[in-house]
C-alpha cells in the first residue's frame, strides 16, 4: 500500500452556485433540496417525463427549484457542479459536456462527505464496505457489533437510509456503517474512510461500468485515504491485490479475513470460533477469541465471512470482542437472504431471492449438501457454466422458471446431465406456485428446496422482493 495524505475542506461556499442534479428518486430529489437550501442555484435534469416525474417535479419548483424533463443530456449554461444519481451511466452525454467544460461531478455520497461538519458537530468516521455480494448484511452486522459496544451509529448508504441524510440529521453519530455500491464509489473521488472492506469481486455490472478491470477499479476507491485497515478477503486474491494498489494513510494496515484458521494480521475460523490474530498484542503468537460459528445467523460459509468482515472494522475501531459477539447474536438478517420459510414433509424452504447473480447463488449453494434449485430470470448477460460445474454434486433437481432459463438449461446439460430438470415455460406471477409444486414433487426428505435464481427478477416480478414474497406464499400454500 502507498502513503498519502488527504486534506479535507468543508469550507465551500454554496451560495448562488450554479448546480446541476441529474436524476429524480430516492438521492436527486434529497440533494436538490439540500443544495436548494443552502442557497445553491439548482437545476435537475431528468430523462423521463411520466406522471411520477411530473409529479416530483412540481414539488421542486414549488420551492423554487428549476427542472427540466425529458432532456438529461444537455449540459445547462452556467453549470459549476453536476451532482448525479448513482445509477447515471459515466458515458451519458451530459457527462461527455460536463467533462469537455471542465465541470465536476460528485454523487450524493460525495456531496455528504463534503457537507460533514457544516453544522459545527464533529464529523462521524466512516466504516465502509463494498463487494459483489454481501455488502448490506455486512454493514448490518457491523451496526450491530457497534451498537452492542454502546457506540451511536447507523447502517446507512446503498441501504435505504441516504448518507446525506445520516450527514445532515440532527442524530450525533460516534461512527457510521456505510455500504458503497461501485456506482456511489465511482462517483465519490474525496471520500477517506477509517477502515474499509471489499467483500468479494465477481462480474456485475459490466454494462454500466465497461469492463470488468473498470469494475474493480470502482470498488478499490473505498481503501483510499483509509487511515486504520483495509480489509479484505483472503480467498478472493483481487481484493487482495486492490488494497496493495491503495494509496492510504501512514500506519494503515492490510487485515485480511478467511474461512480458514488466521495468520497474523487475521480473522478466521479455528474449531468453531471466529478468531482474531489482527488487532491483539503479538499478532505472532496470540489470538482472541470473538464468537462461536454459531453465533452466526445463518452460519452459512458466506454468512460467516461477512461476520468476519463486519468484525474487522469494528475490531479496527476499538470495539471489544464481547460487543462482536454480542453483537452477532442480536442481528437478524433480512428477508429474502437465505431466510427459512418452512419445513414441509421434512424439507427445508429457503428463500434467496436476494440472490441476483452467479456469483451470490454460488455461495448459497454452497451453504446446502442436497438441493432443489429453482432458478432463472433475467441473465443480464451472466454465463451459468462456472456455477453448475461447482454445484452439480449437490443437486437433486432442478426447476427454472423465467425469461432466460434456457440458458442455466444449457448449461446443466453441459455440466450436470444426470440432474433432473423441470423447465417451466411460463413467466407469469402464477408460476412460482408452479414452480414450487415441481421441487417439492423432486424433493425427499432431508433435502432443501432453494430459491437463489442466480438471476434479476424484473421478467416476473417488481424486484427481488416480490419474488421471495411469491415463493413464500407458494410454500405455505403447500403446508396449508
Amino acid at each position: 500500500m502507498g502513503s498519502g495524505k488527504v486534506t479535507e475542506g468543508q469550507g465551500l461556499s454554496w451560495e448562488g452556485k450554479h448546480v446541476t442534479v441529474a436524476g429524480l428518486g430516492v438521492s436527486g430529489i434529497p440533494a436538490a433540496k439540500v443544495l436548494h437550501g443552502l442557497g445553491a442555484l439548482v437545476t435537475v435534469v431528468n430523462d423521463g417525463a411520466d406522471e411520477r416525474s411530473r409529479a416530483q417535479a412540481a414539488d421542486l419548483e414549488a420551492l423554487g427549484i428549476t427542472v427540466r424533463l425529458g432532456d438529461g443530456a444537455t449540459l445547462p449554461g452556467g453549470t459549476e457542479l453536476i451532482v448525479t444519481t448513482p445509477g447515471w451511466q459515466p458515458d451519458k452525454p451530459l457527462f461527455t459536456a460536463a467533462r469537455e467544460a471542465g465541470v465536476p461531478v460528485w454523487g450524493d455520497v460525495e456531496l455528504a462527505w463534503r457537507l460533514r461538519g457544516r453544522d459545527g458537530k464533529k464529523p462521524a468516521p466512516w466504516l465502509a464496505v463494498t463487494g459483489t455480494n454481501g455488502k448490506t448484511t455486512t454493514v448490518q452486522m457491523l451496526a450491530s457489533v457497534l451498537k452492542a459496544a454502546g457506540l451511536r451509529t447507523a447502517a446507512v448508504g446503498n441501504i435505504g437510509v441516504s448518507v446525506l441524510d445520516a450527514v445532515l440529521g440532527d442524530e450525533q453519530y460516534d461512527v457510521l456503517a456505510v455500504e458503497l455500491s461501485s456506482y456511489q464509489l465511482h462517483w465519490a473521488p474525496s471520500v477517506r474512510a477509517h477502515s474499509a472492506a471489499v467483500l468479494n469481486l465477481a462480474p456485475d455490472h459490466l454494462d454500466w461500468h465497461g469492463s470488468m478491470e473498470a469494475y474493480a477499479a470502482d470498488k478499490g476507491r473505498i481503501y483510499e485515504g483509509n487511515r486504520v485497515a483495509c480489509v479484505y478477503n483472503v480467498a478472493d486474491k483481487a481484493t487482495e491485490e486492490l488494497v496493495r494498489e491503495a494509496d492510504v494513510e501512514e500506519g494503515c494496515r492490510a487485515i485480511g479475513f478467511t474461512l480458514g484458521s488466521p495468520g497474523p494480521s487475521q480473522l478466521g475460523v479455528v474449531d468453531g470460533i471466529l478468531v482474531d490474530r489482527a488487532f491483539v498484542e503479538d499478532r505472532q503468537r496470540n489470538a482472541q477469541e470473538l464468537a462461536e460459528v454459531s453465533d452466526v445467523n445463518p452460519p452459512a460459509p458466506h454468512n460467516i465471512a461477512n461476520a468476519l468482515a463486519a468484525a474487522a472494522l469494528a475490531r479496527a475501531f476499538g470495539v471489544p470482542a464481547k460487543a462482536v459477539r454480542d453483537g452477532l447474536r442480536a442481528f437478524t438478517p433480512d428477508a429474502h437472504r437465505i431466510a427459512h420459510v418452512a419445513d414441509v414433509d421434512g424439507v427445508a424452504y429457503i428463500d434467496d431471492s436476494k440472490a441476483t447473480n452467479t456469483h451470490a447463488a454460488e455461495a448459497s449453494l454452497a451453504a446446502y449438501e442436497s438441493i432443489v434449485w429453482i432458478a432463472g430470470g433475467l441473465a443480464k448477460g451472466a454465463t451459468f457454466d462456472e456455477l453448475v460445474a461447482k454445484s452439480a454434486k449437490r443437486l437433486r433437481g432442478v426447476v427454472l422458471i423465467g425469461a432466460d432459463r434456457a440458458l442455466i438449461a444449457e448449461a446443466l446439460a453441459r455440466h450436470a446431465p444426470e440432474v433432473p430438470v423441470v423447465d417451466l415455460a411460463r413467466t407469469d406471477t402464477g408460476a412460482m406456485l408452479a414452480a414450487v409444486q415441481e421441487a417439492q414433487r423432486l424433493a425427499a426428505a432431508g433435502d432443501t428446496v432453494l430459491l437463489a435464481p442466480a438471476c434479476a427478477s424484473m421478467d416476473m416480478f417488481a424486484n427481488y422482493t416480490k419474488r421471495g414474497d411469491a415463493f413464500a406464499q407458494a410454500v405455505r400454500e403447500l403446508g396449508a
